[in-house]
């Protein structure tokens, strides 16, 4: 049955298959996806493509778009970062505490934000390396921990507003002047053109395969119809925001950061296998502990894009489902419901432990098995007792 023939694709149909599957789509996909998503909710709603509802989810998309930035870091090292929601609400809490009830200005205020999450990132960094806890124990414990430091930070007041001109400028100013959109475009084209023909002319240099020049312009001209796209919806509302070219050009500096220069080839060796980056005498510590810096630091600069559309920050500020849990058993025990609240602590505690225990442990044997997970384990109900407490 199996050697039957007429079960075997043969001649140009088999080339035909072999080449389709070979092909590579880079983007593709996810784009015709997208417009397949856009085309039922414009079916569902003629206004979701007017140039109102555009500029608005950009808007929208530009806090968690630079929160998924930094976390793109961390995976490519084959690590993972759980907290950085929650320290993007603790950044912009902190924030707005030094703003609203310090009276520091509105750009030190930011800046302070801004370093508060590289310490944090360093800080669990040390945690990963040094300690040899996986990214996975040390961040879901941090998401923890964090959120008890946002309720800390907020005080009694729980919510505070933001008035400073600076920080709601972020994502309120809108330059309605065609010349800075147009001025803005031209650059981010004409950066784009540079680099790829840059790379093809290194790449013929060195004797090494590279694309067409017609394939290049090609691409280029597609970049320019995108941009053009975009100038024209942004100039028909309000004007091209500035969180959106706050967001663009992070993911441009990022982009640029991995793929152009050592240090992003150092973030790939490592991810791919660090022994070998290790033998080749790369610093894998030192790239480990910049990157969880780095993808808090851009976690910051997320939550300040957040409060700044949202106009304030309060204690769901970067938080997620999972601490819903605790909140719930915090308001019970408010409330006087002490057995409900023990019930969910109790249950709480039990699941994480059964979590931690079926969490695979690094390479190294069942001895770094048992070492490490109930300690973890340990650190991880400790969190969870003090943010419920």
């Amino acid at each position: 049955m199996l050697n039957d023939s007429r079960l075997h694709i043969t001649g140009v149909g088999a080339r035909g298959m072999r080449r389709w599957e070979t092909v590579d789509w880079g983007s593709l996909p996810i784009v015709l996806g997208l417009i397949g998503i856009w085309l039922i909710f414009w079916l569902a709603n003629d206004k979701f493509l007017s140039p109102l509802n555009l500029t608005n989810l950009m808007l929208q998309i530009a806090a968690p778009g630079t929160l998924a930035t930094g976390i793109f870091l961390a995976l490519l090292l084959g690590e993972i970062d759980l907290s950085v929601g929650v320290v993007s609400g603790l950044c912009a809490a902190v924030m707005a505490v030094l703003n609203v009830k310090a009276g520091v200005p509105g750009p030190l205020a930011v800046l302070a934000g801004v370093l508060v999450g590289t310490g944090i990132g360093l800080f669990q960094g040390v945690w990963v390396t040094r300690l040899r806890i996986p990214s996975f124990i040390v961040t879901l414990a941090g998401m923890i921990g964090w959120q008890g430091a946002l309720l800390w930070v907020l005080g009694s007041t729980g919510t505070i507003n933001l008035r400073d001109a600076f920080i709601t400028g972020i994502a309120g100013t809108f330059f309605k002047d065609a010349w800075i959109g147009l001025a803005t475009g031209a650059a981010l084209v004409a950066g784009y053109a540079a680099v790829v023909f840059l790379d093809r002319r290194r790449r013929l240099a060195a004797n090494l395969p590279a694309l067409s020049a017609r394939w290049l312009l090609g691409r280029v001209a597609l970049i320019v119809a995108i941009v053009a796209g975009a100038l024209l919806v942004f100039y028909a509302d309000r004007g091209l925001p500035l969180a959106v070219v706050i967001f663009a050009g992070l993911v441009i500096l990022i982009d640029w950061l991995t793929r152009r220069t050592v240090y992003g080839r150092h973030i790939y060796a490592v991810g791919g296998r660090a022994e070998s980056a290790r033998r080749a005498g790369i610093q894998i510590d030192r790239v480990r502990i910049s990157v969880f810096a780095l993808a808090s630091t851009i976690a910051a600069i997320a939550g300040v894009l957040a409060a700044s559309r949202l106009l304030a920050v309060n204690q769901s500020s970067g938080s997620s489902d999972f601490l819903r849990l605790f909140r719930l058993q915090r308001e019970n025990a408010r409330r006087g419901d002490a057995e409900a609240a023990e019930h969910w602590e109790n249950s709480a505690r039990s699941a994480s432990r059964r979590f931690l225990r079926s969490v695979p442990s690094k390479p190294g044997g069942p001895e770094n098995r048992k070492v490490a997970q109930p300690g973890c384990g340990k650190a991880y109900a400790t969190a969870c007792s003090s943010v419920s407490a």
